[in-house]
């Protein structure tokens, strides 16, 4: 479930809350009971870069391959390694 923060327009409050994508926002401030309690817009917690889901898994070369021909395969003969 995301993070969401959240900050008071009326006593300045500032927290985050655990909730599902579907809940609805909550309304009241829990400090002061203000519906001036808003959502605020941040920055995902999470960055893709490279070209693959393993671009960041082995970074330095030192590390060990995957086993497998280092291919999400296993085999290497799905096509895409070439």
């Amino acid at each position: 479930m995301p993070i969401y923060a959240y900050r008071c327009d009326a006593c300045g409050v500032a927290k985050e809350h655990l909730q599902k994508m579907s809940d609805a926002p909550i309304a009241a401030c829990p400090e002061c009971g203000s519906a001036d309690y808003r959502k605020q817009l941040t920055a995902a917690g999470f960055q893709l870069k490279g070209s693959g889901w393993y671009a960041t898994d082995f970074k330095n070369s030192s590390s060990p391959a995957p086993s497998g021909g280092g291919h999400s395969c296993g085999t290497g003969g799905c096509g895409s390694c070439n």
